[in-house]
């Protein structure tokens, strides 16, 4: 029960409780990511203090959002080791998530975690995230689209907003420093159905880490021409000129 406090702190911190048995499932799934990641790269951070904090803290800290807190299907787009969609599945057992990622190592990493934490409410889908969004049974289907640390806003932005529910959210979790972010993003959130609602700031406790999260509402929906095909998002962000 080494990190419990730790744990339940952050989760008090957004009106959450910690329960032994949730707890139990952080541990479990830390040991996964460090035991997997010898055999394909999952994380640079693999120390335990550094790793419940900067990824499981961090995470937690995603409740902050309202939209994510008052969720029932959520989309973590590039999901990764799983962050944060897992630890969000674990401290939110009645929400619907799902996790996409391009590789299908990660997703077979990913069921194995599920199965081994005994989740009952996390699916995993290999895809790209821009076919995704073209799927009819994801496109526009979510409360929330989040991710965390996959690219700027105005790629981000293309890659989540196209998931979302008119009336739902985007949620990025993002570093300190976003403003020059999110004004080269601005086009592209409101060509792609969004407004800029709120940013959030956060604070790891016991570090010197600033991060913050950023709401999107989606205020109509997509054009059908976006998300772009693969590769084109990445090298041409969507920008003032583009027709809406």
């Amino acid at each position: 029960m080494r990190f419990f406090e730790e744990l339940k702190t952050a989760a008090n911190d957004v009106n959450l409780e910690l329960s032994e048995k949730q707890y139990e499932q952080f541990i479990k799934y830390m040991r996964l990511v460090q035991e997997w990641n010898e055999k394909i790269n999952l994380t640079a951070i693999t120390e335990d203090e550094e790793f419940i904090k900067k990824h499981f803290v961090d995470c937690i800290k995603a409740f902050k959002s309202n939209a994510i807190a008052e969720a029932h299907t959520i989309i973590d787009v590039g999901t990764g080791a799983g962050f944060p969609g897992m630890p969000i599945a674990i401290m939110h057992p009645t929400a619907k998530i799902t996790l996409l990622d391009s590789l299908n190592k990660r997703i077979n990493f990913l069921n194995l975690v599920v199965k081994e934490l005994g989740l009952t409410n996390v699916t995993t889908i290999h895809s790209r995230a821009e076919d995704g969004a073209r799927n009819p049974e994801l496109r526009e289907k979510f409360d929330v689209a989040t991710s965390r640390a996959v690219a700027n806003m105005a790629v981000l932005s293309e890659f989540c907003l196209p998931y979302v529910k008119k009336n739902g959210h985007f949620v990025a979790l993002k570093g300190p420093a976003i403003e020059e972010e999110l004004e080269n993003g601005k086009a592209a959130i409101k060509i792609l159905g969004g407004e800029l609602k709120n940013i959030i700031e956060v604070s790891i406790e016991g570090t010197d880490l600033r991060h913050n999260i950023v709401e999107v509402l989606k205020v109509k929906e997509c054009n059908k021409k976006y998300p772009r095909k693969a590769g084109t998002v990445n090298k041409n962000p969507l920008k003032i000129g583009y027709l809406i």
